[in-house]
């Protein structure tokens, strides 16, 4: 009943019309800097974090706390509708929500993620409301060895992304592993992979691998298809909701995903890319007919945009109450915080609970404001897919080239662009897997560090990864998944070829 009280405080704090307006700036700003390949939550928040110097401590973060969620569902619209993810959470949307696009159902693919988005939001609130804390304080005994088991599991899903050929599925993720590695190491300074290339210090970053591999490559293929097809006027798009018999399916997935999202989002150090993987995962393996993901699969687009945004809200529990970031994002608000004199922690909601019920409240108007804002918009971001190529080539090569460049202001983050949407092309051709490349490049860095905070911890023994519980289970669950996959792939392409015969 404390919580309870305490939220009606906060909705009083939030409900301000100077709050209001800047709770609505904020997801408006994420939104556009969402759809923008090449910007995303990390920039977006970033780039507005010099305008809250002179606002209060509660009104700069509800503007920035804004800007990160509108941004996660920003990053939507561009994976359906250009097939460019803007953040590595919004990768696995591209897998059925781009099929849908194509199919003229881009509108029904945006709605079903907004309604996702809302209520794995609200599965967050209640979790920063009821259980947080609690559940906050349970993920202290996540050391390093648990984060390394969790991201086996995260690389033992990717076997469900392999494609046609497990073996150029394997070599595809070991490219993502190898790409990975690039740059300083984070235990000794070593430069590796840096071939006296300066710019190649720090790796190569996620924006120029994503937006090649995916955008790119994209563009290479359409206009090779249909540079000098006819402009047709686009039809009037409609039914934005799911049809009748998608709305149970969907649901499922929604619950399901706002589930994984939560429980993932609770622990200190995961990263947006597991929970989505997860949840898409779990879908293909539930469903009666797993080769309709991949081709447009209502249930590919709601797993993973609602295990999204319930893990960008509950990634803030453990900020909260731990004052550990989960991500870079929100690692930029870890600083909004410290800039305006306030320390995230055990003692933060005791110190100052009408600044953190504040920026609670201001979550559920935020999250309301962008189901109102995107369900009616549907229509309009699903038709930018009708725009003739030709209009819409040069138009999203200029976005992509100055978000590439807006990374760090280097030509060189452009020209790696550039390179991996031709590789991207060529894999294409050849038909290499994408997904598991940039997947593996995301989740390569936790694993090494992880790894190697274990062994620095444990003197070089790998037996805490087997002797301890909670990192032993998650190791055993690992090898069930390959084992499982492995299995009815072979049985499958044993199916197949019975068939054939």
């Amino acid at each position: 009943m404390e919580s309870l009280g305490y939220l009606l405080q906060g909705f009083e704090t939030a409900s301000s019309w100077s709050n209001l307006l800047l709770c609505l700036v904020g997801v408006t700003f994420g939104m556009f800097v969402g759809v923008l390949p090449g910007l995303g939550p990390t920039a977006g928040t970033a780039l507005l974090l010099p305008l809250t110097f002179g606002l209060p401590p509660v009104s700069a973060v509800i503007m920035l706390s804004g800007i990160y969620y509108g941004a996660m569902y920003g990053g939507t619209i561009t994976s359906v509708l250009i097939n460019t993810p803007g953040e590595s959470a919004s990768l696995m949307t591209c897998m059925d929500g781009y099929p849908m696009a194509k199919q003229g159902r881009a509108g029904t693919a945006l709605g079903i993620a907004a309604i996702g988005s809302f209520i794995g939001g609200m599965f967050a609130l209640a979790a920063l409301i009821f259980v947080g804390p609690f559940v906050a304080a349970q993920a202290l005994r996540f050391g390093p060895p648990e984060y390394f088991s969790l991201v086996v599991v995260g690389l033992s899903l990717l076997v469900g992304l392999m494609g046609k050929s497990l073996v150029r599925g394997l070599i595809a993720a070991f490219f993502g592993l190898a790409l990975s590695f690039v740059g300083m190491d984070s235990s000794t300074g070593t430069i590796r992979f840096g071939f006296g290339i300066e710019e190649l210090e720090d790796g190569f970053e996620f924006v120029s691998i994503a937006m090649g591999l995916f955008g790119l490559s994209e563009i290479f293929i359409t206009a090779e298809e249909n540079l000098n097809a006819q402009a047709q006027k686009p039809p009037k798009i409609q039914n934005m909701l799911p049809r009748q018999d998608e709305w149970i399916p969907a649901l499922k997935a929604i619950l399901r995903g706002s589930g994984i999202g939560m429980i993932l989002g609770l622990i200190p150090g995961t990263n947006s890319v597991i929970p989505t993987i997860l949840s898409y995962s779990i879908e293909k393996k539930a469903a009666k007919d797993p080769s309709r993901f991949g081709n447009g699969a209502i249930e590919g687009v709601a797993a993973p945009e609602t295990a999204n945004n319930a893990y960008a809200g509950a990634a803030l529990i453990p900020l909260f109450t731990l004052g550990i970031p989960s991500s870079p994002a929100i690692t930029v608000l870890l600083g909004a915080f410290i800039m305006h004199g306030l320390t995230p922690g055990p003692t933060l909601m005791q110190k100052n609970p009408e600044f953190v019920w504040g920026i609670i409240a201001s979550m559920f108007i935020g999250n309301l404001l962008l189901l109102i804002m995107n369900l009616p918009l549907a229509n309009v971001w699903a038709r930018i897919t009708m725009i003739p190529f030709k209009i819409l080539l040069p138009n999203v090569l200029i976005i992509m080239i100055l978000g590439a460049y807006s990374i760090s202001n280097s030509i060189f983050d452009v020209m790696a662009m550039f390179a991996f949407g031709v590789l991207g092309y060529f894999m294409k051709k050849v038909q290499f897997p994408l997904g598991p490349v940039l997947l593996a490049f995301v989740l390569g860095k936790i694993l090494e560090n992880s790894l190697l905070k274990s062994l620095t911890i444990f003197g070089g023994s790998f037996a805490p990864f087997f002797s301890r519980p909670i990192s032993a289970t998650l190791l055993i669950i690992a090898m069930m998944i390959i084992a499982v996959s492995i299995y009815f792939g072979y049985k499958e392409k044993g199916i197949a070829s019975d068939a054939e015969m």
